[in-house]
């Protein structure tokens, strides 16, 4: 019985990774952004006026770093970083290239568009797509034109295409357990590479591998700024390959921390008792209208809508547009979305 199984944690051939190496990769680089966009958070959260912005443009400055951390080991490792630290390569599926050359240019701007463009699109695609049904929710729907219909028929068959992309990609690791195919991930064979392990001539011709021209007083001044240019993007990937591996294991201790099994705990260790309201001195010429006064308008609020994050109250009218265009607490600078968007309901009302 276990001879029969063997062939799930070994491969056919030995330059074969097995299934269990290539979801671990796999899941480093998925572990490194919600850590870091956690410790963002944070940081957003402790002092908005310094580290707001980080919060608010997270994602395109994480894409700009991946990009150049990626770039760089595809240029001197031939794999991702995450594919690197488990002793791993990416050679032509199809190539009679040697693999100690590297990747084809090709394949390398394939494997780099795959690896940080594309999650990047599908982050930005899919929040786009949660706010517009959130602003779906507050407003009435009136007789709508085609480009509305075809827009709001994507926004259903979203879901089911990602359905699609995940039932695909398990397929394509069944196929893979079972020896019928080169490559355990969809995004692989559209890069056209597969995966291999890292050998010692690999990595003696890694250590020989210079790191670019030298400067020379016969170089123009391009090119002497593309070997400068080149030299700092180097350096610059150097310093975040070098932190992340030193923090790898943190990170993973902080998904597990932060995951949806532990939360429990987390709340239990960590919540604070909630802080009483503050008491609002008034004159005693003041009207009792004075206390429903909106922070943002400063006439009496209209259809009373709380702001979760922060807990005041505004106009709904006025809270909605500033936090759909700022992101933010207008009075605390808290980072917040439209479904922060609380209705208060009264009696009265």
């Amino acid at each position: 019985m276990a001879e029969r199984g063997a062939h799930l944690t070994t491969a056919a051939a030995e330059d074969r990774p097995s299934i269990f190496e290539v979801l671990a990769q796999d899941s480093l680089m998925s572990a490194v952004k919600p850590a870091l966009q956690h410790a963002v958070q944070i940081l957003a959260e402790s002092n908005p006026g310094r580290y707001g912005i980080l919060w608010r443009n997270f994602d395109e400055i994480y894409v700009i770093l991946d990009v150049l951390l990626q770039h760089h080991f595809l240029s001197r490792t031939s794999a991702s970083f995450s594919e690197n630290f488990y002793g791993l390569k990416r050679v032509g599926a199809d190539s009679t290239r040697p693999a100690h050359q590297g990747l084809r240019r090709r394949q390398h701007l394939r494997s780099l568009l795959l690896l940080a463009l594309l999650p990047y699109l599908r982050t930005k695609l899919e929040k786009f797509l949660a706010r517009q049904r959130d602003e779906d929710d507050f407003s009435i729907r009136l007789p709508q034109s085609l480009t509305q219909k075809m827009y709001r028929a994507f926004l259903a068959a979203y879901p089911y295409a990602c359905v699609a992309w995940d039932g695909w990609t398990f397929f394509h690791q069944l196929l893979y357990i079972f020896g019928k195919t080169r490559t355990h991930s969809p995004l692989l064979w559209l890069a056209g590479v597969k995966l291999s392990y890292l050998t010692a001539h690999d990595i003696r011709s890694l250590d020989l591998k210079p790191a670019g021209p030298a400067l020379s007083p016969s170089q123009s001044i391009g090119e002497k700024l593309q070997r400068v240019f080149s030299t700092v993007v180097g350096g610059v990937a150097v310093s975040l390959s070098t932190s992340l591996s030193l923090g790898v294991f943190f990170l993973q201790f902080l998904e597990w921390w932060y995951s949806s099994e532990n939360q429990s705990t987390i709340k239990s260790l960590t919540s604070l008792p909630t802080p009483p309201p503050p008491l609002h001195l008034e004159d005693q010429d003041s009207s009792p209208t004075h206390t429903k006064v909106c922070p943002l308008c400063k006439k009496v609020r209209t259809n009373d809508t709380a702001l979760a994050t922060s807990g005041y109250v505004f106009c709904y009218r006025c809270i909605y547009v500033y936090v759909k265009a700022n992101h933010r607490c207008p009075l605390t600078g808290y980072p917040s979305e439209l479904q922060h968007l609380i209705k208060i309901y009264s009696p009265e009302g």
